[in-house]
Parts: C-alpha cells; structure tokens; sequence
C-alpha cells in the first residue's frame, strides 16, 4: 500500500506540472539612444625645423650607402667577369 501511495503521489505530481501554464518572460526594455559627444581634433603641432635637418642628413646617408652598394655590386661583377675569363683561359689551355 505504501508503493502505491507513492506511485500515486508521483503521477499527481506530473500531471499537475505538466498541466500548469507557463508565463511568458517579459520583453526587454528598448536600449536608450546613445548620445554622441564630437570632439574636435586637436591642432597638428608645427614643423620642427631640427626634425627636417635630421630627416634630410638621413636620406643623404641612405643615398651615399646606395651609392656604396652599387660600386660594390660593380666589382663583384667585374670580379666574377675576371673569374670566368681565367676559367676560359684554363679550359682552353687544357685543350
């Protein structure tokens, strides 16, 4: 009888739960607008006139380094040239 008891409960309980209403969840409120607040850029600072003389002492250096690496380039090119013209000459001598 206590089973049954039990068993009867349980199923009162499921059925009430499954009978019961549901609510609805309220809807969220609406976000407020957002205010946007415009701040003026802030004025660009004036040329440095030292900024300028360093810039252009750079850029001099940089075209002499490349001035440097181009005769570089030259000799190494000359030198492989001469390199290849003893080679000829060995190969020939060979013969």
């Amino acid at each position: 009888m206590k089973n049954s008891l039990v068993l009867a409960t349980l199923f009162a309980a499921v059925a009430l739960a499954a009978c019961s209403k549901t609510e609805a969840p309220a809807p969220a409120p609406a976000p407020a607008p957002a205010t946007t607040v415009v701040v003026p850029p802030a004025p660009a600072p004036a040329p440095d006139a030292g900024a300028a003389a360093a810039a252009g002492a750079a850029n001099n250096a940089a075209a002499s380094a490349n001035n440097a690496a181009g005769a570089a380039n030259a000799s190494a090119g000359s030198a492989d040239s001469a390199a290849k013209a003893a080679a000829d000459a060995a190969s020939a001598a060979k013969k």
